[in-house]
């Protein structure tokens, strides 16, 4: 139990350290937000301002900009449909439904974005509620979520956050996992086990969700970049990154079909050598290695040289693959497909990385 409890405070710690910018990116937000749309445009109580900071930041990864469109555009819709209505048919239970589902539709029509049909409904329901018809809460609330995204997005260009930390954690964290499944492939072969294989094969179909979080993590580390200029100079190693992320996943979807027809011979009986298994098991240590090699500049070349000793020294992976069987054959394939994304992986280009496959690189 006490050792469960240490686990899981330092879970919390790791997940609160990593998370400490962008906290105190959303509370100085927060803070100036209401400050500007209070003390400075003289709005009486501006609570929308310090929420439109918080939410065009957020804590999680994203796309900020876009926020900040969506969450003004939801609000306007939110404030112009609900008063032109209200201010015709009166408040009331039916009237609020009437608004809501309005607002709500006009948004869905307009755009379908989920944030602006959030804030449009909310918008309509506080006009509906709280605002008196024609009065001007409803314009200075839009005014407010104005002033609270764009001091977001200027606390977000003041205090930037690292625009590599969060990439090169999760490309470590997906080569982890294309290595996992590679060793369960190898084991699977090794001991002939039709679950381990069907194990494996279920492990790398739900790789996909760190793919999508590795992309999420570019998308906003360029944004960071584009934001504030003293991050600009990690564009070209965001760049590098990219590479690795667009090769590591071609590497996870033949991981997939190299687990899917392992499972098939497997389970049909089809005979196996013993070098099919270690070269698999060869191919997941390099990938270890590039996880493990990865810098923060996204440097990979020393990651290279295990693979290519794989490429020169295994026996299946030349000549010999002819006098496999047609199993063998398509997973051989598929390594030789993997071995060229890793390549690829490294800094190497196709022509390159084609080279080394037939052993012309020195």
């Amino acid at each position: 139990m006490r050792r469960r409890a240490r686990a899981r405070l330092r879970l919390g710690g790791r997940r609160l350290r990593v998370s400490a910018l962008p906290i105190l990116q959303c509370a100085v937000a927060a803070a100036v937000a209401w400050w500007v749309a209070k003390d400075l445009i003289g709005h009486e109580r501006p609570f929308f301002a310090p929420i439109a900071a918080v939410l065009s930041l957020g804590v999680s990864l994203g796309t900020r900009r876009r926020r900040v469109v969506e969450l003004v555009v939801g609000v306007s819709l939110g404030v112009l449909v609900g008063d032109l209505l209200i201010s015709a048919i009166g408040s009331g239970t039916w009237q609020i439904a009437l608004v809501v589902a309005l607002a709500m539709g006009v948004a869905v029509f307009a755009d379908g974005a989920t944030l602006i049909v959030a804030q449009a409904g909310s918008s309509a329901v506080l006009v509906a509620t709280l605002l008196p018809p024609g009065g001007s809460g409803g314009v200075n609330r839009a005014l407010d979520a104005v002033i609270g995204g764009a001091i977001g997005l200027l606390v977000a260009a003041v205090l930037p956050s690292h625009p590599l930390g969060p990439v090169r954690r999760q490309a470590r964290a997906t080569l982890d996992e294309l290595a996992g499944v590679l060793f369960g492939i190898a084991d699977a072969l090794r001991t002939r086990d039709v679950q381990a294989a069907s194990a494996a094969l279920a492990r790398a179909r739900a790789s996909q969700p760190l793919i999508d979080e590795l992309r999420a993590a570019l998308t906003s580390g360029r944004e960071v970049t584009s934001l504030a200029p003293l991050r600009r100079p990690h564009r070209h190693t965001l760049g590098r990154f990219t590479e690795l992320a667009e090769r590591t996943d071609y590497a996870m979807r033949n991981a997939r079909v190299l687990a899917r027809r392992a499972l098939t011979a497997l389970g049909d009986g089809e005979p196996g050598v013993e070098a099919l298994p270690d070269a698999v098991a060869q191919l997941g240590t390099a990938v270890q290695r590039l996880a493990e090699e990865i810098d923060d500049e996204g440097d990979r070349v020393k990651a290279r040289e295990p693979i290519l000793e794989l490429v020169r020294n295994s026996p299946i992976l030349g000549d010999a693959a002819g006098e496999l069987g047609m199993s063998e054959q398509v997973m051989i394939a598929q390594l030789r497909s993997i071995a060229m994304d890793l390549l690829q992986a490294t800094g190497l280009t196709r022509a390159e990385a084609q080279a080394a496959l037939r052993a012309e690189l020195p």
